[in-house]
């Protein structure tokens, strides 16, 4: 565009271009974040298609609560259950299935509750509470947290009867769920991409996985512009659908921690 600049009692003509920056926001889990898997895609994403991302890395429930007041363009999120009540609220347009992983029950190689070595969930989560051996819960209403209470509840665990004793909520991400795991030689319940890019480990080990009931899939949705007029939805969905293409698909499977890949794609096509 053409502005006019004024030096003393001279007009010139001078030719500006205003490049106006593309930046979407995505409210997405700590688990995305912690684990290095934005570090590793967002780049690729912002090299490909020239729109820079903004996370907000959370919970899966706040990062649901920051899409319906349309604080974010798109949640990128691992519970389904809360995910399909978002869906069904008409919060989001699509829904879709981006990858996959785990969860795993870590805790210290002395193992005071013996559930080494076990493929049984519950059966774990039995004997941690009959031990009484500490366990440290996120207890911030995250898709691992809320995977974390339907464990419980399927092992016959009140786990309200041992907080403040041995069962402790500290209501933060994954990170910080397993600093004080590892400071207090506690099991705690994490999702093995963060669990792979942890570094301060102490004699945490992982214990129990395996389990059918520990798969952990994520799915992104743009929020509706319907109810947001603010949401940037072309820029929004153009994210969404380089994460679901061939491209974006191979960038996660390329995201590895000491040869170990953390994340699975499965989107459909």
């Amino acid at each position: 565009m053409r502005k006019i600049v004024t030096i003393g009692a001279v007009m010139l003509w001078s030719t500006i271009a205003f490049a106006q920056e593309r930046t979407i926001t995505v409210a997405s889990t700590t688990s995305t974040e912690q684990s290095g898997l934005f570090g590793h895609l967002l780049p690729l994403f912002e090299k490909a298609e020239g729109i820079s991302v903004r996370v907000v890395a959370v919970g899966t429930g706040q990062a649901l609560d920051i899409g319906r007041r349309g604080d974010a363009d798109v949640v990128f999120v691992h519970d389904r259950a809360a995910e399909d009540k978002f869906m069904s609220e008409g919060q989001g347009v699509k829904r879709f299935d981006v990858m996959y992983n785990d969860f795993v029950v870590v805790g210290p190689k002395s193992d005071p509750a013996k559930i080494a070595g076990g493929k049984d969930v519950t059966d774990a989560l039995r004997k941690v509470a009959a031990a009484k051996a500490q366990f440290i819960s996120r207890g911030d209403k995250s898709g691992t947290h809320a995977a974390e209470l339907r464990l419980w509840k399927e092992a016959g665990v009140d786990i309200s009867a041992g907080k403040d004793s041995w069962y402790r909520e500290i209501g933060q991400g994954m990170g910080p769920a397993l600093n004080m795991a590892s400071s207090s030689n506690a099991y705690v319940l994490s999702d093995r991409g963060t669990w792979l890019s942890f570094k301060n480990r102490g004699e945490l080990a992982i214990l129990t996985e395996g389990d059918k009931r520990l798969f952990n899939q994520y799915g992104v949705m743009l929020v509706d512009p319907a109810k947001h007029a603010n949401v940037k939805a072309k820029d929004g969905q153009a994210f969404i659908d380089w994460l679901v293409s061939p491209k974006g698909q191979q960038a996660i499977a390329g995201y590895k921690v000491g040869g170990e890949q953390l994340f699975f794609p499965n989107a459909s096509h």
